[in-house]
């Protein structure tokens, strides 16, 4: 067996300790305030920092390219709140259409 499988399958496990302690964790302190905030918060940091990595980056190297200026669309509509469907569709079309212009 590679290290490669063993990383995974070690990876694997320790995900799963770590999701079974967490339902083994007393009710009061998911309900302190402080953890509370913290997990209402962190999907929202854990998506941010996705969408950050994904449309600044390229392997290792910082890029900025049309899909910063389909994020900047995003944000513009979703400040004016549009519905969902038209944020993406609007980011996709600014990205493609700045692509289709040479702006890579």
């Amino acid at each position: 067996m590679s290290m490669l499988w063993i990383a995974v399958i070690a990876a694997s496990v320790l995900s799963f300790a770590q999701k079974w302690v967490g339902y083994q964790a007393p009710p009061d302190v998911l309900e302190r305030p402080r953890v509370s905030r913290v997990t209402t918060l962190l999907p929202i940091a854990l998506l941010g920092a996705l969408v950050a990595t994904q449309t600044a980056t390229s392997g290792s190297e910082i890029l900025l390219d049309a899909r910063l200026a389909g994020l900047a669309a995003a944000v513009v509509l979703l400040c004016l709140r549009a519905p969902f469907l038209v944020v993406v569709v609007g980011a996709a079309v600014v990205t493609a259409g700045l692509r289709a212009l040479g702006w890579s």
